[in-house]
């Protein structure tokens, strides 16, 4: 006697539904079932409530008369007076805006768009191994401190760096370090080396998700490269491209803090005063707490203002932007 299997059921390619886990309906069901997910990312939310948002608390400073040795709620309440020296105008103040929005513009027209040209030009590298190699040197300029990137910038373009000591062999010189009419390009040099390796990572990422056959395709076609960088390569790096400038411009008016104030002392406030060493400079050397708390908050508002305004330009452009509204 032979026994015979029964036939397969043939493979229609649809989906059983009782072999489908059903979906909690309701957020407190979905937040019992990640409730253990949840619990993992409550040190990352204090962390954020703790240094980010009770921070925020303290500008109210910004409308009194703060005294450290009275504490923020015995300071005496001035209301906007504060508030006065950005409407009045005053000459160290308006130093500071005009050396941040000239510093701002390079850094959008001319730091911005070089992470993408890299990740371009890495993408294009045949070599697996070698991208990676490239990727790796380019990755280290920015975890360096700016105390170390800013003396690499000394021993090569400082008065003694090894660019003028060539160059006064061959009876020349050229000033870049400590010259107050090139700080704001030597600046934005300083960033563009420090940071635009780190800053391919999400350009690289968007372009490992293009499928390969469009390009086959469109060499089939008879695309060249420019073609089917304009066609392909760019489309599908908008989206990244859109959110990352709107982000940009959220933090655009904080041009590097650290940086600047390091290099300070050797080409002077006017050349390199910007808002972030002006509320430093009130602040905490001369004690003008309330004035640089006004200007502090003003710069955040702006800053939230710029996000707000570009996403829903973005929004009428077709992108999704930071968030959908």
């Amino acid at each position: 006697m032979v026994l015979h299997a029964p036939p397969a059921p043939a493979d229609t390619g649809e989906t059983d539904p009782a072999a489908v886990p059903e979906r909690p309906k309701g957020r407190w069901a979905r937040f019992r079932r990640d409730r253990l997910l949840l619990l993992f990312t409550l040190p990352g939310i204090a962390v954020v409530l703790l240094f980010h948002y009770v921070p925020l608390l303290a500008n109210v400073i910004a409308f009194k008369d703060y005294q450290p040795y009275l504490g923020i709620l015995a300071s005496p309440w001035v209301g906007l007076d504060n508030f006065r020296i950005i409407v009045t105008g005053d000459p160290a103040f308006l130093t500071a805006v005009v050396n941040t929005l000239v510093i701002a513009f390079l850094q959008v027209a001319f730091v911005f768009p070089v992470p993408i040209a890299l990740a371009l030009l890495l993408n294009s590298l045949l070599s697996e191994r070698i991208k990676r190699v490239v990727q790796s040197v380019l990755y280290l300029p920015h975890f360096m401190s700016w105390v170390i990137v800013v003396a690499i910038f000394q021993q090569m373009l400082g008065s003694t760096g090894l660019l003028n000591v060539w160059l006064r062999s061959k009876g020349m010189e050229l000033p870049i370090i400590g010259n107050p009419d090139l700080f704001k390009e030597l600046v934005t040099s300083q960033v563009i080396w420090k940071d635009t390796g780190w800053g391919t990572i999400l350009f690289l990422a968007a372009l490992s998700r293009v499928d390969i056959s469009l390009y086959e395709a469109a060499a089939v076609d008879g695309a060249g490269r420019a073609r089917q960088l304009w066609h392909i390569t760019l489309p599908a790096l908008r989206g990244v491209i859109v959110l990352l400038l709107i982000l940009k411009l959220g933090d655009v008016l904080t041009v590097g803090f650290e940086q600047i104030l390091i290099q300070q002392p050797a080409v002077g406030t006017d050349a390199s005063e910007v808002l972030d060493t002006y509320v430093y400079n009130n602040g905490v050397i001369a004690g003008n707490w309330g004035v640089s708390a006004a200007v502090g908050l003003v710069k955040g508002v702006i800053g939230v203002g710029l996000v707000l305004g570009a996403n829903k330009l973005a929004h009428l452009f077709g992108e999704r932007g930071v968030y959908e509204s």
